[in-house]
């Protein structure tokens, strides 16, 4: 039966709670633990797979094609336990259940309430998968106080109710901002935020406070006695150079110590932290330098490319070197030579996106690698701007396009060597849509089956011919170009099972450009980094030997 450990937030939004979670689960494997990590998200939208890059930064997808918040992207990369579908979920699918189930008469008739029927389900929700480990760590979205949260604070105080005393604890984030003009952190906030959670049931049983200043021992007594908090469970969360620092950083602090005191679980087996201390090495000591240009449309948020840039990051640590990562607006060069704001980069990388805007611009981006020679790699939009490049300038295609922008545009400007993906192989099922079903959960979501050309540069990459990757997309290059294009050269080297779908490409006679209709940053770790990233950023090191 799994110990519960449930996070909250309160001061302000973006303190760090799921690398905070991510890291205790981090260190509680180190002490020889099972752990699962899940993300209770108060919005009303049943996931983030239909909102805006900019407004909830990247999506990111479970193997079994659960479009989630990119908090279990921290998760994953930190604990390396691959997240489900059932370790996410939102107040829109907590309602659109609630609201099934009332029309199907499972109810009975009752008068449908949010206590209990919807703290019920959000209850059932975090019991699932219960005994297969030995920790479940559920990080609950936004601050105290949000109206929206209510529901999921009422659900887990009743939780930690309905289990044997001991084995739930409340772990809360907060903030000591430090005021210049008075040399002084300002404990305040820390103690409205503990008496907002108070007063709706739940009392902390440890602090997290984010810093940009050391806590003196007479602040962090004041915030344990007003806060009812024990001191040594009073954990200071400072600034750190890089995310990969967290483990250690809590692990400093007594964080991990704090939460099996809370549990009453002594003698606490030792941690080991080797692999821990081997990534952080990695990080501050470099042997050398790379710079990546990531051209794509939603570059003003960072986060809208999260995975991608961790994934690079762990592709440096394998090669021993730092990754400079230059976010370039593809839409700069729409229609403008490219090479004056590509020159100089040791390798180029164009994301998956969605729509027409800045299209232009990244298969620019692809023309420019191809042409120099500058390693590329594509990903999902980025393979098919760059089959779009190939078609239009190699292969004599000059109106070659994607059936996405004239869907945009309702008219045919393009041919479509990029069609809407209508029919795919889903384990024994036919999965089929048409352009017009509903967005929300209806691309190609998940892990699917690919195999590798013998020989090909990305067999040798994965050291195999036979690979699983996650997918999201809804548009696919279409296989009756397939002839045409490899007469130029550029070669469909990896394919769905069926033979239907491509899912790789590469230049023949190029140093490295391949483009990948899936999204291997899902899966990179920086214990375990992609070997796509690795051998990119490898070819990236090489390219930088000679300009």
């Amino acid at each position: 039966m799994a110990r519960f450990i449930f996070i909250t937030g309160g001061v302000v939004s973006s303190l760090g709670k799921g690398l905070a979670s991510a890291a205790l689960g981090a260190l509680l494997q180190a002490r020889g633990y099972t752990v699962r990590l899940r993300k209770l998200d108060p919005y009303l939208n049943v996931d983030p797979g239909t909102m805006s890059p900019f407004e909830h930064g990247e999506v990111f997808v479970t193997d079994d094609g659960a479009e989630t918040d990119l908090d279990l992207g921290h998760y994953e990369r930190f604990t390396g336990v691959a997240a489900r579908m059932t370790d996410s979920i939102s107040s829109g699918r907590v309602y659109s259940t609630v609201l099934e189930k009332e029309r199907r008469g499972d109810y009975l008739g009752k008068t449908i309430q949010v206590i209990p029927h919807v703290t019920n389900e959000i209850k059932d929700f975090i019991r699932i998968g219960e005994d297969e480990v030995d920790f479940m760590l559920c990080e609950i979205g936004g601050t105290v106080g949000d109206i929206e949260g209510l529901p999921f604070f009422e659900a887990i105080r009743q939780f930690a109710q309905d289990k044997p005393r001991g084995q739930c604890i409340f772990m809360h984030l907060t903030l000591l901002p430090y005021l210049a003009a008075s040399g002084e952190l300002k404990t305040k906030p820390t103690q409205h935020s503990v008496k907002e959670l108070r007063s709706i049931g739940l009392a902390p049983d440890i602090l997290v406070c984010r810093s940009e200043h050391p806590i003196p021992e007479r602040e962090r007594e004041k915030i344990g006695l007003f806060c009812n908090v024990r001191k040594d469970a009073v954990i200071a969360a400072y600034d750190l150079k890089s995310i990969y620092e967290a483990p250690l950083a809590y692990h400093a602090q007594g964080l991990d110590q704090a939460v099996l005191d809370a549990f009453n679980i002594s003698p606490a087996p030792a941690p080991n932290l080797a692999v821990w201390h081997d990534v952080a090495d990695r990080i501050h000591n470099p042997e050398g330098e790379v710079s990546v240009a990531i051209v794509g449309k939603y570059t003003q948020l960072e986060d809208a490319y999260k995975s991608i840039a961790e994934a690079l990051t762990h592709g440096g640590m394998a090669n021993r070197v730092k990754v400079r990562i230059d976010w370039v607006d593809a839409e700069l060069f729409d229609r403008e030579d490219a090479a004056p704001y590509l020159e100089g980069f040791h390798a180029i990388l164009v994301p998956g996106g969605f729509g027409e805007r800045g299209t232009e611009g990244k298969i620019k981006a692809a023309q420019f690698a191809r042409e120099k020679g500058v390693p590329y790699l594509g990903i999902c939009l980025g393979m098919q701007m760059a089959v779009i490049e190939a078609a239009r300038n190699v292969a004599g295609l000059t109106t070659a396009g994607s059936e996405e922008f004239d869907h945009e545009s309702g008219s045919r400007r393009f041919e479509p060597v990029v069609y809407h993906l209508k029919e795919w192989i889903r384990g024994n099922q036919t999965v089929a849509r048409k352009a017009d079903d509903a967005k929300g959960g209806t691309m190609r979501l998940g892990s699917y089956d690919a195999v590798l050309r013998e020989g090909s540069r990305v067999a040798d990459v994965y050291g195999t011919t036979a690979i699983e990757e996650r997918h999201r997309h809804r548009y696919e290059v279409d296989t009756r170009y397939r002839e045409k294009l490899e007469a130029t050269g550029l070669c469909f080297t990896g394919m769905s099972p069926d033979g239907k779908l491509p899912e790789i490409v590469e230049w023949a006679d190029h140093p490295w450009f391949i483009g990948v209709q899936f999204h291997p940053e899902l899966k990179s770790k920086p214990f375990a980094p992609h070997p796509l990233f690795a051998d990119f950023v490898r070819a990236a090191v090489e390219n930088s030997r000679l300009v």
